[in-house]
């Protein structure tokens, strides 16, 4: 099974436009829209994942918190099942889901299923509610904010929650020990699961969860600040270039047959119905910007030390071979046609594409309800600085407030997440409230500087490694892989191990 870090990559374009037009900064989260004009192929149906997994379906409650007539409306919300090395009584390892196809995940969290025979564990994959196929209205789910306004964390982790109970009785396993599992936003969902539900859960691993990237607890241009380290390290030469590049798109742009200069440089292209591509104007500089800044933004997430096909399909440390081809290029030729030749690794790296659909990309994955969310409570301020790679910016609540108003017609409460979770003097309220969390970072990974990269105490657990990269633990495991991640790994199931057996033996005494 190819395995990536379950988002995944978290990872979306989010619609946090805090400044004018002209200098706006896309903000990416972990799965997070524009990145999905990557996902799926020139208009090709994207083919489903063969996985070990059997699906169900939940009748699940609209609204866990209220007792209004509306609340005890039902939808199925879908979840995988695979009990092939399950043992009745044996722990059950679920995966919250994040914002996405459940099937996209469990195809790329092999972790769990390598490490399922030695467990004997059941695994369950949960899919969140308002994406994939657990839509609570049907089509009209995105309807309008009474309908989307069901779509928050703290009611997917209700979900969770209820639909565990439920499959504990069910399999006759009540007192089966449960470990969550979630990489990216579902990181953030498994580290807040078990500090909601420590009934539910006896411990959790939350792999690149950025859960203190909200309020002012990480610098704001801590994330592409990342990014740009990333290619430093790879390349002076190429962090150069690349930050060099965006004014020369801005002046090609602005040139009176501009667009159309971009649009054969970049080899746009659309599709008509037998699939046969042509080429295009593009109608925006900005979609040149996008797709280039997608690029490089998610390449730097998925710098993975082998071959992937998570995102896309990619070589072992695509960063480094993203500044090879910059570096390789005769010192002659433009910044925005290196940048272009090496953005090409991300969208062709298998060298099938003949033109780029840089306009009007498709939602493969599932992702739409990402821009509600990052609307409402899941809002994490970015800045590009001065040492970035990328146009400086700033960020303004305002402007951000009145671009999700005219989108969704609500307003952003930017203080929700840590008034409900937490986050502020993170080490000495876990230290006293909280216990069996691992936090997995790979400081490659620009989500890392957002995340808990010091032990808490001696139930709350950071792994960092220096060349990680996002969610790379989750990936199956192959035999290319570095000592370092072997390593990982194994003290990962060397704690849950720990959990477990302690669970076991509390039940015994209790008996």
């Amino acid at each position: 099974m190819a395995s990536s870090s379950p988002f995944l990559f978290l990872i979306l374009l989010t619609i946090s436009l805090t400044i004018p037009r002209t200098q706006s900064t896309p903000t990416f989260f972990p799965r997070l829209t524009t990145y999905q004009s990557s996902l799926q192929k020139q208009g090709k149906p994207s083919k489903k994942p063969d996985i070990p997994f059997k699906t169900h379906y939940f009748p699940q409650l609209l609204d866990h918190f209220t007792f209004q007539p509306q609340s005890s409306k039902i939808f199925y919300q879908k979840y995988l099942v695979n009990n092939h090395y399950w043992r009745q009584g044996g722990p059950i390892f679920v995966y919250t889901g994040n914002e996405g196809n459940i099937e996209w995940f469990a195809a790329n969290t092999g972790f769990m299923l390598d490490i399922a025979p030695k467990f004997n564990a059941l695994l369950v994959f949960i899919e969140h509610r308002f994406y994939g196929e657990s839509m609570p209205f049907g089509k009209d789910s995105y309807k309008s904010a009474e309908t989307m306004g069901y779509l928050n964390s703290q009611q997917a982790l209700a979900d969770f929650a209820v639909l565990i109970r439920s499959l504990k009785k069910n399999h006759s396993s009540e007192a089966s020990p449960v470990v969550v599992f979630g990489g990216s936003y579902g990181g953030m969902l498994a580290a807040w699961f078990r500090l909601k539900y420590p009934h539910m859960a006896i411990g959790a691993l939350a792999s690149s969860a950025p859960i203190l990237q909200f309020d002012d607890i990480t610098p704001w241009s801590s994330f592409y600040d990342g990014v740009s380290k990333d290619y430093k390290d790879a390349s002076l030469n190429c962090y150069e270039v690349i930050k060099g590049s965006w004014q020369e798109l801005e002046a090609l742009s602005a040139q009176k047959e501009g667009l159309a200069e971009l649009s054969k440089n970049f080899r746009t292209c659309k599709f008509t119905r037998i699939i046969s591509p042509s080429f295009r104007n593009l109608q925006s500089m900005y979609s040149v910007r996008n797709w280039l800044w997608e690029a490089f933004v998610y390449t730097a997430m998925v710098n993975y030390p082998t071959e992937a096909n998570f995102m896309m399909p990619l070589p072992a440390y695509p960063v480094h071979e993203m500044c090879k081809i910059i570096d390789g290029i005769s010192p002659g030729a433009t910044k925005l046609s290196k940048a272009f030749a090496a953005a090409s690794l991300y969208y062709n790296y298998s060298r099938s594409e003949k033109c780029f659909n840089v306009e009007n990309g498709t939602d493969a994955h599932g992702l739409h309800g990402w821009g509600w969310q990052a609307c409402t409570e899941m809002v994490m301020p970015m800045t590009c600085s001065n040492e970035s790679m990328f146009p400086p910016s700033s960020y303004d609540y305002k402007v951000f407030a009145e671009n999700c108003w005219t989108k969704y017609g609500v307003t952003p409460r930017p203080h929700w997440i840590t008034t409900e979770y937490g986050g502020h003097r993170i080490e000495q309220v876990l230290k006293r409230s909280g216990g069996n969390i691992i936090f997995s970072n790979g400081m490659q990974d620009p989500w890392s500087r957002g995340g808990v990269l010091k032990n808490i105490s001696a139930t709350i657990t950071a792994l960092v490694t220096e060349k990680g990269a996002h969610h790379v633990d989750f990936r199956s495991a192959t035999k290319e892989d570095p000592e370092w991640l072997a390593q990982q790994r194994r003290q990962e199931v060397e704690i849950i191990q720990k959990w477990i057996d302690e669970y076991y033996r509390d039940i015994k005494q209790e008996r």
